[in-house]
């Protein structure tokens, strides 16, 4: 699957290779004290809305099984969802279904162009670049409220990234981010955050870090409490780590280090 996304606030005033183009977000904010940019219209919305949902056809025509909306970490799907960020007094502001009117748009929008048979995800997160205690949904109650729009404007599948993945998304459950998801919609939910790795990432250009937490993983795994992994760091250091899971070669997996990011530049 390609990943469709537009960063929105994040993008700083002049970045190349067009300087001259100004940035947009919901409300012009990259942080809830700090605005960068102008705010969206309704043809800016329009338009967005239409680019990603041309993106996803695109990417069928091009012969991808599926695509990922990036509606996590901060970027301009998200933007929405934040109320941090988000103040628009319209119909994408304010509610939690408001704020989640943006990204069902776009998912109605791709699923009218793919037609029904061409998967479609959202990766979705609390956290934020800007705010790593971030919440768009502080309770299961909120949280459903959150994902009902977008299951029902017609998503498939659900990316729900945390920074530690083991960690419990709710008091009173050990459930995490993914596994409260796939609970209260019966979608595809996919885990990911620090999966076998034992460090803190704030900097990936200063930290290594040593495989870690297989059995937890595969005890989640194993309890249906998500139905995919998401390997980012891990993979990057050891491509066949999949393969040493599966054949439970966990003392064989190579360590991460920063020289396995740079191989991405």
């Amino acid at each position: 699957f390609p990943q469709l996304w537009h960063v929105g606030s994040v993008r700083k005033p002049g970045t190349e290779p067009f300087p001259e183009v100004p940035g947009f977000s919901p409300s012009g904010y990259i942080k809830p004290e700090k605005k960068r940019c102008y705010e969206m219209n309704a043809t800016d919305i329009a338009d967005v809305i239409e680019a990603f949902a041309q993106g996803a056809a695109d990417a069928k025509a091009a012969g991808f099984d599926g695509v990922e909306f990036h509606g996590a970490h901060g970027y301009i799907i998200d933007q929405f969802f934040w109320q941090g960020v988000n103040h628009r007094t319209d119909q994408y502001g304010g509610s939690m279904q408001n704020r989640t009117r943006f990204a069902a748009e776009i998912i109605a929008a791709a699923r009218a162009k793919v037609g029904p048979d061409f998967p479609l995800m959202l990766r979705f997160s609390q956290w934020k670049l800007q705010d790593y205690n971030a919440q768009l949904a502080s309770t299961p109650q909120l949280l459903e409220q959150f994902l009902t729009p977008l299951v029902e404007a017609g998503i498939d599948a659900f990316h729900a990234s945390q920074r530690r993945y083991w960690e419990p998304e709710f008091e009173g459950s050990t459930l995490n981010l993914a596994g409260w998801t796939k609970k209260l919609t019966g979608k595809t939910a996919i885990t990911v955050g620090s999966v076998s790795l034992d460090s803190e990432f704030t900097n990936p250009n200063q930290v290594n870090a040593n495989p870690t937490g297989i059995d937890n993983l595969i005890e989640r795994f194993e309890n249906d409490e998500f139905d995919m992994v998401a390997v980012g760091r891990a993979l990057l250091a050891d491509a066949t780590w999949a393969e040493k899971i599966k054949a439970e070669q966990f003392d064989q997996l190579v360590p991460y280090t920063v020289e396995a990011m740079q191989t991405l530049t």
